[in-house]
């Protein structure tokens, strides 16, 4: 939620003044200014973060809920489960947007990524092991007792992606 926020805050400074440089353009490769002025910023017609702070927003009241004890039916875990898949999709969208046709890495964008990433898995893995997800019993045994190796593994990916598509900048 705290990547959203700056994100928005940015956005608003970069469309009152073009010139704006936000704090996390650091170089040509980690540069949030590139990647606020793509078209890919806004594909739904309003800046992508403002997204980002309603959706964090509705999971931080949904941990709040269940922190004082609140239940919730399957329908409601399904519909979460959902939106976090579409989350995680977006995401995907967004990275590859940003690793090949922006050019670009925004560092609060890779932040608001992981945490999507995080919060699918683990959503994921808790309908899983309830069995609110249709999936093999082996899976479910998996997702339940090593909940942490698929978000690991998604966010190594990412990583190595990241480490791949720049290496000679990183390194030279």
């Amino acid at each position: 939620m705290l990547a959203s926020w700056v994100i928005t805050l940015d956005k608003f400074r970069l469309l009152e003044d073009p010139d704006f440089q936000p704090g996390c353009s650091l170089n040509p490769v980690v540069s949030c200014g590139s990647v606020m002025r793509s078209e890919q910023a806004g594909v739904f017609g309003f800046p992508n973060p403002m997204l980002g702070l309603v959706t964090y927003g509705m999971v931080v009241a949904i941990g709040a809920g269940l922190l004082a004890g609140a239940r919730h039916r399957r329908w409601f875990w399904l519909g979460l489960n959902a939106g976090t898949l579409f989350g995680v999709a977006f995401c995907t969208w967004l990275m590859v947007q940003s690793l090949y046709r922006i050019n670009a890495l925004c560092l609060w964008c890779c932040l608001a990524w992981a945490a999507t990433i995080v919060m699918f898995w683990r959503v994921t893995a808790e309908n899983a092991r309830h069995g609110r997800l249709p999936a093999p019993e082996g899976a479910r045994r998996f997702l339940g007792e090593l909940p942490w190796v698929a978000p690991v593994l998604h966010l190594g990916i990412t990583g190595m992606l990241v480490l791949t598509r720049w290496w000679d900048f990183w390194t030279g």
